[in-house]
Parts: C-alpha cells; structure tokens; sequence
C-alpha cells in the first residue's frame, strides 16, 4: 500500500518557495523561513502571490510531487502535474473509454451511487447521534427520496439522466443539509450552495474544502497514470479537471461535508473566522485558514476500513485507492468499478 506523506501547505501571501539542493525552502523576503526535504512530501499547496522557482516546478514535475498554485482566497491556479510520467497505454484506454457512452454510463453509474449512498449515510447518521436537535422527519423525507433516486440510477440509459438524477438528490441533500449544523446557527446559517464566489461562511468553507478535495483526487489519478483532466460525467473544458471531480462525487458528503460540518458543530470555526466582502464575498483569514488545514491534515491520518479492500487505511488513501480500481478496471482486472461506500 502508498504510504501517506505530508503535504506542504503555505498559507502566507508573500511567501515565496525555492529549491536547494534536494530541500523545499520556504522563503520570507531575504530570510529562509523553513526547509523541507522534498523526499518527505506527497504535496504542496500554495497559497502565496510570489510562488515558486522554475527548479522546484522542475523538480516538482520531475519526482511526480503535486505543486498546486492557489490564490490566498482558494481559487486554483495551475500546478506541475505531468502525464508523461507514467503509461501511455492506460491513457489512450482511458481516452477511448471516456469517448464510449456504454463504458462511460458503467462508470458514472457506481460513481453516482456511491455520492448518492453516502449522502444518505451521512445525514442520517446525524439524525441518529443527535435526534433531539434535529427535524428527524425531515432527514427521512430526504433519505427516502434520495433512496428513490437511488434505485432510478440502475435504470438510467445516459450520462444526461444520470445528471439529472444526481442534480435532483443534491437538492434533497443540501435541503437538509442545514439541519446538520448544530452550533451557532446565527452565523452557520444553510440556505443553498454559493459559489464563485461563496456569500456565507459555510459555502466558504465548504468551497475551500472541495478545492483541497479535488486537488487530492488529481494528484491521486496522476499517481496510477490516469490522466485528471479527461472524466466521463464531467465535459471536457479547458483547465478543468473533469476526472479529478467525478471521482470526488463519492468523497464530497462523507469527508469534505462532514469536515465541515465538524469545524462548525466543534466550534472551531466562528464569525470572527471570516472577512466579509464588499462585493459579498466571504473569505476566511490567515490563521483560521492555517488552522484548517492542520486540522485537514489530521483528518487525513485518520483511520478507517475501506469497503472494499476490507483493510485499515488512513483516509487521505482513499482517493489513491479509487484511482487504483479505476485503473485496475481498465486494465480489465475487474467487472466494474467499485465505488466508496461509507460504513
């Protein structure tokens, strides 16, 4: 099994990242703030306008270590990730696979079962630990209409009304999804999904978590030799990591939602935790962002069974594994891909 490196995060804005010798050095204007052993890493996450020194993007591509650039507010820039590492065949299978409706409906269907199971999972897994803060029947009326969903997925002849089913158990899920929130509601107040850019503190966190998600799932997919920007569910569009984001349907509700959802019910996060913005905009500040992603850290160290090895895995595997049954898949090693299930 992969072994779970850290990930380097740089949350500072003018920080700038160089390379020296073998060593990621962070640097603050003339002064070497820290330095990293680039061996020790799986990742590195820029938050930072400065950026960092074509050696290190050199080296970065060079060793197969993800080098993400993001603006200070979460919004993705560009990273080092380099399909030519890697084999050429499972490629051109991926290609054809994803030209083919047939073997691209066998695909998206288990991929949307899995979001669509763990959505349900997940809020009804909140009823049962605190019946008496939530609307109990409320989550039953969405988890049975996202269990009705569910069943209509088996029958479902293309991509399209696979989108349609998904977008209409979405709603269901985020209709409740206030419901979860069971700390200081004045501020973590639900209403719908906001984006481009988030208008509420929770759409701001959960955008920062799916952006740190998706960038998981891509550098996961680059990992096996997949290539993150051809998906299935997702259309192709210029700069858009179409794979990376069908693969973290299944994740987004039980680790990026639920991730969330403990930052707030914890009460890590508060209304001091965010800058609101003329334009509406909220976006979170420096130290609550460094605190995020400490916390997103050990998250990722956590343990659980996968449903389907059936062995201890730490979560941050997860979407190494799923990019490993998508490539044993199509290397013909197994009927079907096999979602994740959460248990």
């Amino acid at each position: 099994m992969k072994k779970l490196l850290n990930t380097l995060y740089v949350t500072t804005e003018d920080a700038y990242l160089s390379l020296n010798g073998e060593t990621v050095e962070v640097i603050f204007g003339d002064d070497t703030h820290k330095q990293i052993p680039l061996h020790t890493l799986n990742g590195i996450v820029s938050f930072s306008y400065k950026g960092a020194s074509p050696a290190l993007m050199g080296k970065c591509a060079e060793t197969g270590v993800l080098l993400s650039l993001f603006t200070p507010f979460g919004k993705y820039l560009c990273d080092t990730g380099n399909c030519t590492n890697g084999n050429v065949y499972l490629r051109r299978t991926q290609f054809r696979w994803a030209d083919d409706e047939t073997k691209s409906l066998s695909v998206v269907k288990n991929m949307m079962i899995g979001k669509l199971y763990n959505a349900k999972y997940l809020i009804l897994h909140y009823m049962r630990d605190h019946p008496l803060q939530i609307d109990c029947e409320k989550i039953r009326l969405a988890a049975d209409r996202i269990g009705t969903y569910l069943e209509a997925l088996e029958t479902a002849e293309n991509r399209d009304s696979i989108r349609g089913i998904e977008g209409n158990a979405a709603a269901e899920y985020f209709g409740v999804f206030n419901e979860l929130i069971l700390q200081n509601k004045d501020t973590f107040s639900f209403e719908r999904r906001s984006r481009r850019p988030p208008t509420d503190p929770v759409n701001c966190l959960l955008s920062f978590a799916y952006a740190l998600l998706a960038n998981e799932c891509s550098a996961a997919l680059r990992s096996v030799g997949l290539d993150p920007f051809v998906g299935f569910m997702h259309t192709d569009r210029p700069g858009r990591c179409s794979l990376s984001l069908d693969m973290m349907e299944e994740l987004r509700s039980v680790f990026a939602d639920r991730f969330v959802l403990t930052l707030i019910n914890n009460r890590i996060v508060n209304e001091k935790s965010f800058t609101f913005m003329d334009n509406g905009a909220v976006i979170l500040n420096d130290d609550v962002r460094k605190r995020f992603l400490s916390e997103w850290q050990a998250k990722k160290r956590e343990e659980i069974v996968h449903p389907f090895l059936k062995e201890k895995i730490q979560w941050g595997l997860v979407p190494y594994v799923q990019a490993l049954l998508i490539s044993r898949l199509m290397r013909g090693d197994l009927d079907g891909y096999p979602p994740f299930l959460k248990k």
